[in-house]
């Protein structure tokens, strides 16, 4: 038997209950990340530490708009349900 795999261009319009749990993870990671830079930078004294979670706050705060963004009904002319 041939092993072989096919590779998509473009992803299937169905997010499995797996997947689903898996993004809803990501997001909650990110968000709790960013809270918790912002809290922290909230209590430093230090300006340049301050500044640092300020910054890793704010990355959080992108990935989690870019995970998101990716979940968006139509994004690319697709729409995006749970089976």
């Amino acid at each position: 038997m041939q092993n072989q795999q096919t590779s998509m261009n473009t992803p299937p319009p169905v997010i499995s209950t797996k997947d689903f749990l898996y993004l809803e993870d990501m997001l909650h990671w990110n968000l709790m990340a960013m809270k918790k830079a912002h809290a922290f930078a909230g209590q430093c004294q230090d300006q340049t530490i301050k500044n640092e979670l300020d910054q890793i706050g704010q990355m959080h705060h992108k990935h989690y708009q870019a995970i998101m963004k990716h979940l968006q009904p139509n994004q690319m002319g697709q729409q995006t349900t749970l089976q």
